[in-house]
């Protein structure tokens, strides 16, 4: 697939995104193929798709697919995912009620799976994906606020404090950034999850900051992220076990990966 390709298949999935969400846009996505595109350029698909998720705020059972493809099972179905604190949920294919913090994803709890364990890195990579284009719809909406809004005289954003929050916010994200690009393995996969989890939770509080009292109301867009982001950071494990769990691996290893491998 060349550039002018992935151009054009962005383009199309975030049109699609933009005029749709859950149900509907699982089957629009599924009419621009989106079982071929995981099949035959895998990475591409879950970067590009995930990440536009997040910027456009649309959401769809994809998650389901990424990690059916990855054990070698059937597409199109649902499987029990972990979730923080030793909880597992299912992802519906259908808009059901929810009673997730995040009302518009149709989550419902379910028992603990049987059987072999499911492969989780490319799922966590497809989360990360997910959770660093929610961080940058966050920060894009600080900025912007912190550009248009004036106190004494000038903009907000030639505060010092402000364009700190926006700087730490921006870092965040491009280390996770890096982070789910080199990712290729379950332990990369498992840190560049840990650490889009962190971003996406420093863009919302930092870009909350900035907002002040208009990022609270049901009017300003900022809340749907950040609730978004609370339920994608526990999916498939939190910041915080993922980087526990880390831990403990390297240290039952007796060794650490070469920043190379990391």
């Amino acid at each position: 697939m060349d550039s002018a390709e992935r151009d054009l298949l962005n383009e199309s999935l975030r049109k699609a995104m933009t005029a749709s969400s859950g149900r509907a846009l699982d089957v629009a996505l599924a009419e621009l193929g989106w079982a071929d595109l995981l099949t035959e350029v895998p990475e591409f698909a879950i970067a590009t798709t995930f990440r536009l998720f997040g910027e456009t705020a649309a959401h769809a059972p994809l998650l389901n697919d990424v990690v059916l493809h990855a054990a070698g099972r059937t597409l199109g179905g649902t499987v029990p995912l972990p979730f923080a604190g030793g909880s597992w949920v299912v992802w519906e294919r259908d808009d059901v009620d929810s009673s997730a913090l995040d009302p518009d994803l149709p989550l419902r709890t379910t028992e603990a799976p049987s059987g072999d364990p499911i492969p989780l890195a490319a799922g966590r990579r497809a989360l990360g994906w997910w959770l660093l284009g929610s961080g940058q719809a966050m920060l894009d909406l600080a900025r912007s606020h912190a550009l248009d809004r004036e106190q004494f005289g000038r903009p907000i954003a030639s505060f010092q404090a402000v364009r700190h929050r926006l700087a730490e916010t921006l870092v965040a994200l491009e280390g996770a950034q890096a982070a789910l690009a080199a990712a290729d393995d379950d332990l990369s996969s498992l840190l560049a999850k840990a650490a889009a989890g962190n971003a996406a939770l420093t863009a919302a509080r930092h870009c909350q900051q900035v907002l002040g009292g208009i990022g609270f109301t049901a009017e300003h867009g900022l809340h749907r992220h950040v609730r978004r982001v609370l339920v994608l950071d526990g999916l498939l494990g939190s910041a915080r076990e993922l980087t526990r769990e880390a831990g403990a691996l390297l240290l039952s290893n007796g060794r650490t990966p070469r920043l190379i491998q990391l």
